[in-house]
């Protein structure tokens, strides 16, 4: 099938919950551009910031933000969102009216959202991008499921970043039975490149998601790498208007990185302290690196992933407060994350924006 693409404008939409969204948008941007479709990127927060960042000549709209905050006590987290779901749904509204106003005002041909859940159009193709068809709340999770589910057939199509087979990355997070919408299994979503480097780090930590989680690692950690023999860099995870770089002793401190710097760092890197979240699994995957995960407290998603890379033997995790250190040795005991690789067929997948 051949068609022309020229001019055709698609909104982009990732939701601002940490990082992992936003980047994992970074890859379908630059397909949007290279298969000549004029992209529009919309979001609020560090997300909307890292991707102004990454792509400077692109138009960008910022939508309304869903106010998403994570208790200090990690089991308060659900009770934190719920507190927080009126404004949400305020947000949902609002984002839905701009949208609406949007794609007159944008001519905007075609919908990308990612998570964000009042981007999507009934006049133009609409695509919904997760790997989260069942969702992970706890007691909850079958309530949680169904919602989202609901939200996700008003959209055209249903792109789950993953593979619709075994092995796959998202094990029941991304894989239900009889789906009844039009369910595309497009492959792992990254945006690294695996590359032959000499390895300048022994270790390299890389924080991301809200605060106050993230700000709480981070001085946890602080304090566990003094102990730590080796070189290490450590990425804190704030994106801000200037990169800032600092030399303590045997740590190189960042605030935050671009892909392009990112890429070099995990590959000049031998092993890799994150969360295991599912944006950085995928990253992982494609880098074929050895990791250990510290999952953010309270996330079910986070804990269930981290729960069943350790019993596949791939890949260690502890809990945030019961991590020490000298935890980094298990990495030697696993066998670490599979290349998992299929080339995504970005012109089958843009079919649907010539509806």
């Amino acid at each position: 099938m051949s068609f022309n693409t020229a001019n055709k404008t698609i909104l982009i939409a990732p939701l601002n919950w940490g990082l992992g969204h936003a980047t994992r948008c970074i890859p379908i941007i630059k397909a949007l551009q290279e298969n000549n479709f004029i992209p529009i990127i919309a979001s609020d927060g560090i997300a909307l910031e890292l991707l102004q960042k990454e792509f400077p000549y692109v138009q960008t709209l910022k939508l309304p933000s869903y106010q998403i905050e994570y208790a200090k006590n990690g089991k308060n987290f659900k009770w934190k969102l719920l507190k927080n779901f009126p404004e949400m749904i305020k947000a949902i509204w609002k984002e839905e009216k701009k949208v609406r106003k949007w794609i007159k005002k944008y001519d905007i041909d075609g919908i990308i959202s990612d998570n964000r859940l009042g981007v999507f159009s009934k006049k133009i193709p609409s695509v919904y991008l997760t790997h989260q068809l069942n969702v992970m709340t706890g007691s909850t999770t079958w309530f949680t499921s169904i919602l989202h589910q609901h939200i996700i057939k008003k959209h055209d199509e249903c792109w789950v970043p993953d593979f619709e087979g075994t092995p796959n990355l998202s094990y029941k997070l991304g894989h239900i039975e009889n789906p009844d919408f039009n369910l595309k299994y497009i492959g792992a979503l990254s945006r690294m490149q695996k590359k032959e480097t000499p390895k300048l780090y022994d270790l390299m930590i890389i924080l991301s998601g809200p605060e106050p989680q993230r700000g709480l690692l981070e001085d946890k950690l602080k304090v566990e790498i003094l102990r730590y023999k080796g070189s290490v860099v450590f990425i804190k995870g704030i994106v801000e208007k200037d990169q800032k770089k600092e030399q303590i002793d045997h740590v190189t401190f960042y605030n935050f990185m671009n892909s392009r710097q990112l890429e070099q760092t995990f590959n000049e890197s031998e092993i890799v302290l994150c969360r295991s979240g599912y944006t950085t699994i995928m990253d992982l995957v494609k880098l074929e690196k050895k990791a250990y995960f510290i999952p953010t407290p309270g996330q079910y998603e986070q804990e269930y992933l981290a729960k069943k890379l350790k019993e596949e033997g791939l890949v260690p995790y502890s809990k945030q407060d019961d991590f020490s250190i000298e935890d980094l040795k298990e990495i030697e005991n696993y066998k670490g994350l599979p290349l998992l690789e299929i080339p995504i067929n970005w012109k089958h997948l843009f079919e649907v924006f010539e509806k």
